[in-house]
């Protein structure tokens, strides 16, 4: 059994929450809470490093567009650490939000050093 965790932290004026585990049905709306919890807290600019999700489905990618969503409602800024390249041929949630042909939606970095960088990045669509 995987365990699912989100840990939070910061790196500069970035919110940082840190997943790892399966992002499924089960274990989603903890994540979905989590990001509410820091946009309700006024923290507008949010960095979800899912370096460590071994998976991913619907409604784990549901959570993300929503995220997305709802950090744009409040001119917030969302970017996500998704590496090309890891122990397994690089980041599962990378791979299905290409498979989904959704991946442009979001500002992707390879890992959290380059993701928290102040230079702005703009966001397709």
């Amino acid at each position: 059994m995987v365990t699912f965790k989100v840990t939070d932290g910061e790196q500069g004026r970035w919110a940082v929450l840190e997943v790892s585990g399966e992002l499924d049905l089960v274990t989603s709306p903890l994540l979905r809470q989590r990001v509410h919890d820091v946009v309700a807290d006024g923290r507008h600019r949010l960095v979800l490093d899912l370096s460590d999700v071994l998976f991913c489905d619907s409604s784990g990618v549901g959570v993300l567009i929503a995220a997305r969503r709802l950090l744009r409602s409040c001119q917030g800024t969302l970017r996500l650490v998704l590496p090309a390249q890891g122990a397994v041929d690089g980041s599962h949630v990378n791979r299905v939000l290409g498979a989904l042909g959704i991946h442009r939606l979001f500002d992707v970095h390879p890992d959290l050093a380059s993701a928290v960088r102040e230079e702005p990045r703009s966001l397709s669509a």
